[in-house]
């Protein structure tokens, strides 16, 4: 549970720091773009200058030639920023910077101008002309260059995550499959030896009735761990899905599970009389994830209480719903609970909800999640199978 807790944290801390990159580098382009619409300002001011000085009636021929050069020279050096000089009469004296055919395009000019004016843009003013002007395209790309960081570091992050994801969960995969097999192979030869042994004692036993009844128990027991070696055997292989009545199965289990619960745990299951829902499933699959979810729901209720189970369908679903009057979960828990290695128990593997989780959705193209959960009143766990 603390793996999970600190993995949550650390989810958090990184979400954190990228907030934290993203604003400063935010707050640095507005700070850059602040003092290039500045400049640019300050450089349509210049323009503006030159061209009220060349205009100037009360400037002399003398004066005039000495600051011709310079005055060419201001307004040469604007090639970046779009401006249009504007008569009193709102006919367009002259435009530059819009683009080398929007410059000579009288319509464009004047939906340009019309632009302008709906837009109630404030003009400069040189004596009774005024002159409209807009930040250049580098201005404008570098206001949206936090937008468009944004995006791509979003992207890559994504792309990224959703990539190591893929490759963990498959690595994961390949461990628990290798590990079941193995599990399986491992329990197939002692199993074996102790059928034979069982076998041999009834023989020398024959006569006995109360031992022949212990040796009988011992075969059902042994059974049953070959249907637990049968289980692991089939974890990352395709099992064997068969049409199945569902409330059968059900009932199959609880039957199972009720005569090795406490007796102060009740359970109430639907009966077999129902109309048959028919699903396709692995029965012994199928068996494991009730009995994981059960076990569960015994644990959580500590030895007293009620197991409830209902079965309903949608369009699509046949629905299952296992509710128990025990302890809860939290609702921040709701997932983590199906992550490998998380339990509550202090002996637990967390392995149980883990596996359920892939039977169904991996194996049956079902789901499986916790549908409510009340700390101290009780959880309920639904399990959708697609309808035949």
């Amino acid at each position: 549970m603390d793996l999970y807790d600190k993995k949550s944290r650390w989810k958090w801390s990184l979400a954190i720091a990228g907030i934290v990159i993203i604003i400063i580098s935010m707050l640095y382009t507005s700070y850059v773009a602040n003092k290039l619409a500045k400049e640019e300002r300050n450089r349509v001011e210049l323009t503006i200058t030159a061209l009220g000085r060349l205009t100037d009636e009360d400037v002399s021929i003398d004066e005039l030639n000495c600051d011709l050069t310079l005055h060419f020279k201001l307004l040469e050096t604007n090639t970046t920023i779009p401006m249009m000089l504007v008569s009193e009469a709102g006919v367009i004296i002259d435009a530059r910077n819009f683009g080398e055919e929007e410059d000579e395009d009288p319509v464009f000019l004047q939906e340009k101008l019309e632009a302008y004016m709906d837009s109630e843009t404030e003009p400069l003013l040189i004596d009774s002309q005024k002159i409209y002007y807009e930040s250049s395209i580098l201005l404008r790309l570098l206001k949206y260059f936090p937008i468009i960081q944004i995006i791509l570091i979003g992207a890559f992050i994504a792309f990224g995550y959703f990539g190591f994801s893929s490759a963990r969960r498959g690595e994961q995969n390949r461990v628990w499959a290798g590990m079941a097999k193995e599990t399986a192979h491992q329990l197939g030869t002692p199993i074996s030896a102790i059928i034979g042994w069982i076998e041999h004692l009834k023989i020398m036993h024959e006569d006995k009735e109360d031992t022949q009844e212990v040796l009988q128990e011992l075969t059902n027991d042994v059974k049953r761990l070959d249907l637990i070696a049968d289980r692991f055997s089939k974890i990352g292989s395709d099992p064997t899905l068969d049409p199945i009545n569902v409330y059968e199965q059900l009932e199959e289990c609880r039957v199972y599970m009720q005569r090795r619960s406490p007796r102060k745990v009740v359970f109430d299951f639907p009966g077999v009389d129902h109309e048959p829902q028919i699903v396709h499933i692995n029965g012994h699959l199928f068996d494991w994830v009730i009995e994981n979810l059960l076990r569960n729901a015994l644990d959580s209720m500590g030895g007293k209480g009620q197991i409830t189970a209902k079965i309903y369908t949608d369009k699509q679903y046949v629905n299952i719903d296992i509710s128990d009057t025990g302890a809860g979960i939290p609702s921040s828990k709701f997932k983590t609970v199906f992550q490998p290695g998380y339990s509550t128990k202090k002996r637990g593997w967390g392995l149980g909800l883990s596996l359920a989780k892939r039977i169904i959705e991996s194996y049956h193209s079902g789901r499986i999640f916790v549908n409510k959960s009340v700390q101290n009143e009780g959880t309920t766990f639904t399990i959708k199978l697609p309808r035949k």
